[in-house]
């Protein structure tokens, strides 16, 4: 099966997203350290963030990003786009090393690299776009039994860390801050598509918008957004970059591409060989991601095992 020119418009419009996300978290994260010294961290609840144009720089920055991921959507499946958010590690982990003094060692970059390939086997192998044409179509798959389930255990979830687990574990445990994120998030690229696919319909002259489901889709946008917006920021102001990174990364695309498959139905066109390729390379992503993690903490302290980026005039002082 080919790649369709919806296809590939999804991948240049993804690719350039996960550009600007992935910067984002630095020039973000760089804004919370430099509010951290002036007031309340937001990793403690405060929100002095909001003064700190390091943060609003990288605010824009990801909007930029998400509005052409929001454009991916409208013409390519979740199960295409979604993936490609493996390069954002990439940019935000190199870029934490020179920044941010977080270090990249040789695992992490072999993990990087698990990652990309990983992408490329479900990008070559993802199933086309379904064919919508009124977004009281898209409301009708929204409203289905197995996706009104999902949506109600991802709720009951997010409602469960939020005020059970958020007050005692969310400055210890990563798995609270990011477990929010993710959950939250495939709802909102549910909902993202939906109202990509209403204006790509009402710009080539079916307004959409004259239709109930299409405002209700909006909202739902706006408040996972915000709510999604709240807690990244709790966790990049509590834990590593180049760990978060990933980790939300894992989630957030297993969690898309489960809610993606049980509301478009994206493996209903596809045969048993491409669903395990596109297996298989999801499973080389989480063993890349998993690299990452076991490896966070090798910059940290001193090792027999060298980074992959070395500061050469510090090496030439120590040795004077």
């Amino acid at each position: 099966m080919g790649i369709s020119s919806d296809n590939v418009h999804g991948f240049v419009l993804a690719v350039s997203s996960s550009i600007f996300i992935g910067s984002s978290f630095i020039i973000k994260k760089k804004g919370l350290k430099k509010a951290g010294t002036t007031g309340t961290r937001a990793g403690s609840g405060g929100y002095s963030y909001l003064y700190e144009p390091w943060w609003w720089a990288g605010m824009i920055t990801m909007i930029v990003g998400e509005i052409a991921n929001f454009a991916a959507y409208a013409f390519a499946p979740a199960i295409l786009v979604t993936p490609l958010g493996a390069l954002s590690i990439i940019f935000s982990a190199v870029l934490a090393h020179f920044i941010l003094q977080e270090k990249l060692h040789i695992f992490g970059m072999l993990g990087c690299a698990l990652c990309v390939v990983g992408s490329v086997s479900i990008v070559l192998h993802a199933p086309h776009e379904r064919t919508i044409h009124s977004v009281k179509e898209l409301w009708h798959l929204a409203t289905q039994p197995g996706f009104l389930v999902y949506g109600g255990i991802v709720l009951v979830v997010v409602g469960v860390l939020i005020f059970k687990f958020v007050p005692t574990h969310g400055n210890s445990h990563l798995i609270v801050y990011v477990g929010i994120c993710s959950a939250m998030g495939s709802i909102t690229v549910m909902s993202v598509k939906a109202l990509g696919i209403a204006l790509k319909l009402s710009f080539s002259g079916h307004n959409q918008f004259v239709y109930y489901q299409t405002w209700i889709f909006t909202v739902v946008v706006i408040f996972t957004c915000l709510l999604q917006i709240n807690y990244l920021n709790k966790a990049l102001d509590t834990f590593n970059t180049a760990v978060i990174s990933p980790v939300y990364y894992v989630m957030f695309t297993t969690l898309t591409i489960v809610a993606s498959i049980i509301m478009f139905k994206d493996w209903d066109s596809q045969n048993t060989s491409q669903i395990v390729t596109e297996l298989c390379g999801f499973v080389t992503i989480l063993s890349g991601t998993f690299l990452l993690h076991k490896t966070k903490d090798m910059g940290d302290s001193p090792s027999s095992d060298s980074p992959v980026f070395t500061n050469q005039n510090t090496n030439q002082n120590s040795s004077c």
